[in-house]
């Protein structure tokens, strides 16, 4: 039966990451709101068809058009999410009915169970709030949180990692939280529509540092209930200030996570470890080059979809390196049973 647990985390490792992608794509194409309840669509379980159902769609809201590309675009994205609630329903079951393995994990299956009920409760959100930045952004670390675990499920019974030096893993674990807020801050520009508040590099607006940014407007987390988000509601200096704080944590990431992957490459005891440094390197060159063309071709669409997928393979890359770089071995290798 392990087996069998161990191949439905892998599939929804990479389920989650198309929802990711997907969820990235609705987000950029403007079909957030495509859909204005939840979890159907304009009362349906697809999209409105037929003139009956399309009329009933208008009543729904009567200040915006039905749009049946957008609508379709969010429920591909729910389809997917769902089929992704039920491959981890399916983790969880299987990890109860073999939990007297001691290889078998229960504690975090079941987590994940709870993780993406609430991920369904921020996706519902995200349409009644009105597309509510801290909503928006917590749905997107929420996805992220959920790639990571299953990731973690995953590859706990692929080897044993060797030790390494304590220097190295504490670098490592570091660069991982630099990731993570790093992460935090890209969904944070891209719910508060900011990404092309500086429109060049490397300078913005003509000049190094703006100096009628608003960091004080940038941030605040919460704006009360009623406020349609969609298209943003910030000013110019808001905006400037939130794309100014991501330059300034993708060059912090680099840095970070660039020295860290180069040091694993070159001085890594285990090939293991090379190999997770040489991963991590690619993917971090990779979103770096991404972001910098996203703000010189202004924001197309394939990039900026790219841009979270990239950012989720590097942080699977990170997670994956602090994983072989652990001090205390996992289990041994396990000869895969059914």
């Amino acid at each position: 039966m392990i087996r069998w647990f161990h191949r439905l985390a892998g599939t929804a490792t990479l389920l989650t990451l198309v929802v990711i992608v997907l969820g990235a794509w609705v987000r950029l194409t403007d079909a957030g709101l495509g859909c204005p309840d939840w979890p159907g669509c304009y009362g349906v379980l697809t999209v409105p068809q037929g003139e009956e159902q399309l009329a009933r769609a208008e009543q729904f809201r009567p200040d915006r058009a039905v749009d049946i590309g957008a609508a379709w675009r969010e429920m591909i994205h729910r389809y997917a999410a769902g089929l992704l609630g039920l491959l981890v329903l399916g983790l969880a079951v299987i990890a109860l009915v073999n939990r007297r393995d001691p290889e078998q994990p229960v504690a975090l299956p079941l987590f994940l169970v709870a993780l993406v009920i609430f991920q369904s409760l921020l996706g519902m959100w995200t349409v009644t709030l009105l597309l509510k930045p801290a909503i928006v952004m917590a749905h997107l670390v929420g996805g992220m949180t959920t790639l990571a675990l299953l990731f973690l499920l995953w590859r706990r019974h692929r080897h044993r990692p060797r030790p390494e030096r304590e220097g190295l893993r504490t670098w490592a674990a570091t660069g991982l939280a630099v990731l993570i807020v790093q992460i935090m801050l890209g969904g944070w520009t891209s719910t508060n529509y900011a990404a092309l508040a500086c429109p060049d590099l490397p300078l913005c607006q003509g000049q190094l540092w703006p100096q009628d940014m608003d960091f004080g407007e940038a941030f605040i987390m919460w704006r009360g209930l009623g406020v349609d988000y969609e298209y943003g509601v910030l000013d110019g200096p808001a905006s400037t200030a939130i794309h100014m704080t991501h330059r300034i944590g993708a060059i912090i990431t680099l840095l970070v996570l660039g020295g860290l992957a180069i040091t694993a490459l070159r001085r890594g005891a285990d090939s293991r470890v090379r190999t997770g440094g040489a991963l991590t390197l690619a993917a971090l060159l990779a979103q770096f080059a991404i972001g910098l063309a996203i703000v010189w071709l202004h924001l197309p669409l394939g990039l900026a979809t790219a841009h979270n997928g990239v950012a989720a393979l590097l942080l699977l890359a990170a997670l994956n390196l602090n994983f072989v770089l652990r001090r205390e071995p996992g289990p041994p290798p396990i000869a895969l049973r059914g």
